[in-house]
């Protein structure tokens, strides 16, 4: 069994630390790398959007109005609201000559701080298109234009829709969900409590069908490549996941989710992995990500150094002056 922890250091001393469940295997379900949680369960929140995705990029929808990759990518985003994001998501509402207050997920500020200052001091109000989950709900609502369902309750859990993400769960994963491991995400979509063991499968799966001829292949790889294309609009500039998948010359598809949840997928070598920090603290993935990479080789030494340059793994004060580092250790 693999332990691992994350030490925030202030001066010489650990001020605090993170403890992280994790689980990687290569395509065919061969584990190299646990803590023995395999069998937990969590709630993946955000990282699990592509699956949600998938009848999205089934239906008819991005060929009828015209969608591009872009908007193709922020079906599977957490976007931070930039002006990028936001030019994309207004283009896609009047594709399909929506209102913005048909999507149900509600309103946040921008997460990049520039972005929501802005806006702020121009006196200007946040709306649904700032949500982060805003292209995941964009992309329900059009796949119901598209299969002439209901768009007033295409978030209930019996929604012909929502029905059609189970089942795409259901054969990712190779599990039967269960109405008991229902709940509602922050923007009020349906979210699910998985073992960890169980996304891992999914992935493999998602690896597979990119790579081979399967069911779900076509949808996977217009969701795959449009993402690896524009990077930017999963996350956004600042994002780690955005920082993988450039770092990686496009050959890792990976998503964080709220609480500490990151998942990844090596689509050329066929590895992926399931992290999630056990407190919730996202600040701890970018560090464990990074010593996962090394210690499996799943980075190259010249990706991992472009992925370092990306991110900082020390600590600095708001005067800008390093006071401190951190630490990953796998054991």
């Amino acid at each position: 069994m693999t332990k691992i922890h994350v030490d925030f250091i202030r001066g010489k001393r650990i001020e605090s630390t993170h403890h992280i469940k994790a689980l990687v295997t290569n395509a065919d379900g061969k584990i190299l790398l646990s803590t023995n949680n395999d069998n937990d369960f969590f709630f993946p929140r955000s990282s699990i959007k592509i699956f949600q995705a998938i009848p999205f990029a089934m239906s008819g929808a991005i060929k009828k109005y015209k969608l591009n990759s872009k908007h193709i990518a922020l079906s599977c985003a957490s976007h931070k609201g930039e002006k990028f994001h936001i030019s994309e998501l207004q283009k896609w509402i009047s594709k399909i000559n929506l209102k913005i207050k048909n999507l149900k997920c509600g309103v946040h500020g921008p997460l990049d701080k520039t972005a929501s200052e802005k806006i702020m001091y121009s006196g200007k109000k946040f709306n649904e298109l700032h949500n982060n989950c805003a292209g995941k709900h964009l992309a329900m609502l059009t796949s119901c234009l598209d299969n002439k369902h209901s768009i007033e309750n295409y978030l209930d859990f019996n929604h012909p829709h929502q029905k059609n993400i189970r089942k795409v769960f259901n054969k990712f994963t190779e599990t039967k969900l269960s109405k008991k491991n229902f709940s509602l995400d922050g923007c009020s979509a349906p979210q699910y409590s998985f073992q960890i063991k169980s996304i891992s499968k999914a992935l493999n799966n998602l690896i597979k069908c990119y790579n081979s001829n399967l069911e779900y292949s076509i949808p996977t790889r217009i969701l795959i490549n449009s993402t690896l294309k524009y990077p930017n609009y999963i996350g956004g500039t600042k994002s780690f996941d955005t920082k993988v998948i450039d770092s990686s010359q496009s050959k890792i598809f990976c998503k964080h989710g709220a609480e500490g949840v990151f998942l990844f997928a090596h689509l050329k070598k066929g590895i992926s992995g399931v992290v999630k920090v056990t407190d919730g603290n996202e600040r701890a993935i970018p560090m464990t990500i990074m010593n996962i990479f090394k210690k499996l080789n799943i980075m190259n030494k010249s990706e991992l150094r472009n992925l370092q340059r990306k991110e900082e793994f020390y600590l600095k004060n708001h005067a800008e002056k390093k006071i401190g580092f951190i630490n990953c250790k796998i054991i």
